[in-house]
């Protein structure tokens, strides 16, 4: 081989280095068993049900003409509202399980079963497994929110037809619009679920032991939602993780108010970034020895 063509080889190694790094293999296998396990689809199942139920709960119940208290006759009146029925329905427990399961198993799974230092040796650097843990959790996350408004929406069209809704300020938009509306309130349940993601995250780094990171996961929020019911701890209230969950009543105005969707996107933030970054800072001092 002459040194010409040497030089070529090392020239176009060089070249094709950023692109092997760029690589979305990992990604791409990590989503296929977050998304390819059975109890993740069976996850995904029960919280497609919900909508369904709800649906067929007040089709059987409501009164005609759409007329009824509250949400009742608001989803009896325009189909769309099941999908918010249903997403505000599961996201104080059913979302919040489904995703801390996940996140929970991202790195403690690969531990108890062993595979954690091999997959370690690939080689895969920890910052990129926890990326790509992470984006697996936000997929799934972003999957089930999207799933349950889905249904909901096939669901309550279906029954009760579609239309013009009628949104909290009392004005109408289009059925169009109004599937925007959703959109908007799935991606702003997606962030909330995100903080979420993060903790499970963190949690999977602490044990080897899945179901005991999801239980503390569901504990931490579901002993969030009890502070916040708790009068006299008002001052601490806007500071919980789950405090600004069901803000998305903001996207339900014309115009799009932001008083809670606000602030609900800065604490998903910096609950994220927090528990993202002590997972990192733990996996990257952890002695992997399984």
């Amino acid at each position: 081989m002459s040194a010409a063509d040497a030089t070529a080889g090392v020239v176009t190694g060089a070249a094709s280095a950023p692109w092997r790094r760029l690589s979305t293999r990992f990604l791409r296998s990590e989503l296929g068993l977050v998304f390819g396990r059975r109890r993740n689809q069976v996850a995904l199942a029960i919280l497609a049900a919900v909508p369904v139920i709800i649906a067929v709960a007040v089709w059987w119940s409501a009164p005609p003409s759409g007329r009824g208290p509250n949400l009742i006759g608001a989803v009896s009146g325009n189909g769309v509202y099941v999908a918010l029925a249903a997403l505000g329905a599961e996201l104080g427990l059913f979302l919040p399980l489904a995703v801390a399961a996940v996140a929970s198993d991202a790195i403690a799974g690969e531990a108890n079963q062993g595979t954690l230092r091999y997959l370690l040796t690939v080689p895969v650097g920890r910052a990129r497994l926890l990326a790509v843990k992470y984006a697996g959790v936000l997929a799934y996350a972003l999957a089930a929110t999207l799933l349950v408004a889905a249904v909901g929406v096939a669901v309550g069209v279906a029954f009760f037809g579609g239309g013009e809704m009628i949104l909290l300020s009392g004005s109408q938009i289009g059925f169009l619009p109004a599937l925007g509306r959703v959109a908007l309130i799935c991606g702003y349940i997606t962030a909330c679920l995100a903080a979420v993601g993060a903790l499970g995250l963190f949690v999977s780094t602490l044990t080897e032991q899945p179901v005991g990171a999801a239980i503390a996961v569901v504990v931490f929020t579901i002993s969030n939602q009890i502070l916040g019911t708790i009068p006299q701890l008002e001052p601490i209230h806007p500071y919980l993780m789950t405090h600004w969950w069901y803000g998305f009543g903001d996207l339900l105005r014309a115009p799009i108010a932001t008083s809670s969707v606000g602030p609900g996107l800065l604490s998903a933030g910096i609950y994220t970034a927090v528990f993202l970054a002590a997972a990192w800072a733990r996996l990257g001092s952890r002695d992997i020895t399984s």
